[in-house]
């Protein structure tokens, strides 16, 4: 019975991601902003100053694998909290454990993975021994702390932002893997280096998932004699999507957003759809291409339909509160929507036209008449005078000028006749007409 446990404890049966799990912060990948050469989280690591900290990042970025180099760093005792199992009870126990530790001298660090899913009770359990340090925790949560952790425990802890991993350090990982006797050092595995470029592609960040993608990978290879190959063909069958050889930092993601957001402006929704998939299931984050959808709304609809720039928004925040793949139909939506709305350009041309200006004219004064007076002085000194409140005035307008001296007459916004902006260029015609025959007749 023994050597059956034995057996099945042994490290090769673990899975790959857990064999190749970093020991030290020279092996460990990504995260430069704050493990770099000088960099805050380094120092305190490296000076053995560690505090309370709390991790936030998406999964697979490496939360679990810091806390526990810190804690060898440290040469603190580590344990191991799970919020999904663990009650108050538990979390005295492991308080009176950690109170003993501490008379002798040893730092006990708890490390809590998801404590965003404790309550406001059991997160309360851990504040006096966090205040008095008889143990310095560290919380992972891929929730925003502000929301999900109680304020007086937030406020002793120091919040630590991690990023999803570049494309090229899931990259090194892969390498590594191959290499590595823990990993597949041991046999001969041949993959090209597009392969690996779109196993991290399809990771989205996610150490883990690059990891486990290519474990299986490997499992599915062919046997070319005692060499296993792992080709794109193999990839594709594994994980069902043609379009991975797209790099989201590289040319191919600028074109594709490039031809979507053509397509849109050429009211062609097929075209436009087709591009927004294959963003979509090359593993583009949504959170991007809705924001490029918001701008889209206003650059290239504008007045001509405005209730284009709130489908935009709707679907940027559908992304976010539900992800992929669920929120490709919202975000489909957003994008036929953009592709049959009238189109205008107009608050475009608007913009650049008196950013030029402005940029010509920053001396340029603010006219008196609009200019704030909360002070007698600045009364004394004309500010404000001449000034109409155009709600105190018939039709709610005044002749009154607002551009400065130099540039009165000048006009930016020039509507179209798309859509309903048709409207808006006959009001803002007349309006203009008004203003003019008012001014003569003063």
């Amino acid at each position: 019975m023994e050597e059956q446990l034995s057996l099945f404890d042994n490290d090769i049966q673990q899975p790959l991601a857990s064999r190749l799990r970093p020991q030290t912060l020279d092996d460990y990948a990504g995260q430069k902003h704050l493990l770099g050469p000088g960099r805050v989280l380094r120092r305190l690591i490296e000076n053995d100053q560690i505090a309370s900290m709390i991790f936030w990042g998406p999964p697979g970025v490496g939360k679990t694998t810091l806390a526990r180099i810190i804690a060898s760093h440290t040469r603190s005792q580590f344990i191991d909290f799970s919020a999904v199992t663990s009650g108050i009870r538990e979390i005295r126990n492991v308080m009176k454990q950690a109170d003993a530790a501490r008379q002798y001298g040893m730092k006990t660090i708890v490390f809590v993975d998801e404590i965003h899913r404790f309550n406001k009770a059991q997160q309360d359990a851990f504040l006096p021994f966090v205040e008095k340090g008889s143990i310095i925790l560290i919380g992972a949560t891929t929730e925003n702390p502000s929301f999900e952790i109680n304020g007086a425990l937030l406020s002793r802890c120091k919040v630590f932002v991690l990023r999803p991993l570049e494309t090229e350090d899931i990259k090194g990982i892969l390498r590594r893997a191959l290499t590595d006797p823990n990993g597949y050092g041991g046999q001969k595995v041949r993959i090209d280096d597009d392969v690996l470029t779109a196993i991290a592609a399809f990771s989205n960040g996610d150490a883990r998932a690059a990891l486990s993608t290519l474990e299986m990978a490997v499992l599915n290879g062919d046997f070319d004699g005692s060499t296993t190959v792992v080709d794109t063909k193999t990839l594709e069958q594994l994980i069902s999507r043609k379009s991975l050889l797209y790099d989201k930092k590289g040319e191919e993601h600028y074109n594709i957003i490039s031809a979507l957001h053509k397509s849109m402006r050429n009211s062609d929704p097929d075209a436009a759809v087709y591009w927004l998939a294959r963003m979509l299931e090359a593993g583009e984050d949504p959170l991007y291409v809705a924001r490029r959808v918001i701008r889209f709304a206003s650059e290239d609809v504008g007045m001509a339909d405005s209730r284009a720039l709130q489908v935009a928004v709707a679907a940027y925040q559908a992304c976010h509160f539900i992800g992929m793949p669920e929120c490709s139909v919202h975000l489909t939506h957003a994008v036929v929507y953009m592709s049959l709305a009238p189109k205008s350009n107009a608050l475009e041309t608007a913009y650049f036209a008196a950013r030029d200006d402005a940029m010509e004219s920053m001396a340029e004064p603010v006219p008196l008449q609009i200019r704030n007076a909360p002070t007698r002085l600045m009364k004394d000194l004309d500010y404000g005078k001449g000034y109409q409140y155009a709600h105190d005035y018939e039709g709610h307008i005044t002749a009154m000028h607002c551009l400065p001296e130099a540039l009165q007459g000048k006009r930016y916004y020039l509507p179209s006749e798309q859509g309903v902006e048709g409207k808006y260029k006959e009001r803002l015609e007349a309006i203009l007409r008004w203003k003019e025959a008012k001014r003569r007749q003063s």
